[in-house]
């Protein structure tokens, strides 16, 4: 029986793809088996008791003296993986290479039962492996170029993304041009029709001024003046400027909220005033909003919030011109304003005709509108929702039909460092 155990253990380390060289003691070959005899190209019978490293030249190396002095001082399993200049040259037993490429061997020191101490030294072939870790190299540099490439697909969706932004915003205030202009055209024609009537009374004045050289006395320059009704035009010139002055002042606060509103090279967030905003933002779409409802503000005590502020603009705006929108005859629209510990909220509603329950899910659609064609684009409030996402907030929607509806919108005071995934909007 032992003698087949004996026979089985010889059958399976001539079988084994894994070089077995047994040294003795004075690192002297034994034996060794089918893998080494076939890769060195010397027959066993001619290297058997000759000095391993008689045998192979290159284990004559600081590294492999010091494996061996591992194992013989401490009795220790010592592995080791060579990437350059192995202690066994060894051929590889295939055509595409003329040696084994990467080599790691096992060398440990065992005794027989009548004490006497040998060396096992075990060589394996790891080019198998390095070519898969080649492999591996090979998959995670395609992955990173992969990567490389989505992350800039990533900026090319940003960029499309605040490209789509402003143009959303710069049609919204094509929409409201006409009502813009006429906001302008007021004021400048009042102003137009003062300086003509001021015109008129510069050149009875100066009649008045020319006329004081070439009186015989007094009286006939008070009757001229009488004449050219100097009391009353003195009077008017006043009320002419100052009203000319409110009509240009007015003009300045619109091309002022303009400049604000479509401002596109505000990127950053930054401490805002919202009601500083909010007010902006009525000025723009005042002519939209004054001929279907009263404005209605009920501001609350906010502080600076840290915001990208232009773009709460575009989103209050959005929610003014729908209100006006979904009023039929005249009605109420409320601009809030609130705080709730580290957020604060704008709400914005209208007593129009409110929206179905069937539509509120889709009403953050992109494209998804219930006006007619040429009145919007569909994209206000799926725009408005991205915003409320990019600020860490939410946008939130009641409505009752024949009621009306309300907005709200909820923006932390400070932005998180790190902002969570938003789940979307509360309806």
């Amino acid at each position: 029986m032992e003698g087949f155990k004996a026979q089985l253990l010889l059958v399976l380390i001539e079988k084994i793809n894994l070089g077995i060289i047994v040294l003795d003691a004075a690192l002297r070959i034994q034996h060794w088996n089918a893998f080494v005899a076939e890769r060195c190209a010397i027959p066993l019978e001619q290297a058997s008791g000759q000095p391993f490293v008689e045998i192979f030249p290159q284990a004559h190396s600081p590294a492999f003296a010091r494996i061996v002095e591992l194992a013989h001082g401490d009795s220790q399993h010592v592995y080791n993986h060579w990437l350059e200049m192995p202690p066994l040259k060894l051929q590889a037993n295939s055509p595409e290479s003329d040696r084994l490429a990467l080599q790691s061997n096992l060398f440990f020191p065992f005794n027989t039962p009548d004490g006497s101490q040998y060396f096992g030294l075990v060589v394996y072939d790891t080019s198998v492996v390095a070519q898969a870790n080649e492999q591996l190299k090979a998959a995670l540099k395609a992955l990173g170029s992969k990567q490389a490439e989505q992350d800039q697909l990533l900026r090319k969706l940003e960029t499309a993304n605040s490209q789509l932004l402003q143009s959303e915003k710069m049609a919204a205030i094509g929409q409201l041009a006409a009502g813009v202009a006429h906001e302008i055209n007021n004021p400048i024609g009042y102003v137009f029709s003062n300086l003509k009537t001021l015109d008129g009374y510069v050149r009875d004045l100066l009649k008045i001024v020319d006329a004081v050289e070439g009186v015989a006395d007094l009286d006939e320059l008070r009757q001229l003046k009488r004449n050219l009704e100097y009391d009353y035009i003195r009077g008017d010139v006043a009320a002419l400027i100052s009203e000319s002055e409110d009509g240009i002042d007015r003009v300045k606060r619109i091309i002022s909220a303009l400049k604000d509103f479509s401002h596109i090279e505000e990127d950053e967030f930054r401490p805002a005033d919202l009601h500083r905003g909010l007010d902006t933002t009525l000025n723009v779409v005042n002519n939209e909003l004054k001929y279907k409802a009263e404005v209605i503000k009920e501001y609350g005590e906010l502080p600076e919030v840290e915001c990208i502020q232009s773009q709460i603009n575009q989103v209050v705006m959005n929610l003014l011109v729908n209100a006006a929108h979904a009023i039929e005859q005249f009605g109420r629209i409320t601009l809030r304003t609130g705080r709730d510990e580290d957020w604060v909220w704008v709400e914005v509603e209208d007593t129009g005709g409110g929206i179905e329950t069937k539509l509120l899910n889709r009403i953050f659609e992109p494209f998804f509108t219930t006006k007619p064609v040429g009145k919007g684009t569909g994209l206000g409030l799926a725009l408005s929702y991205n915003i409320m996402q990019k600020h860490s907030g939410s946008i939130e929607v009641h409505s009752e039909v024949g009621v009306g509806t309300r907005f709200r919108l909820n923006l932390p005071i400070a932005q998180p460092s790190a902002k969570p995934e938003q789940d979307g909007s509360s309806l």
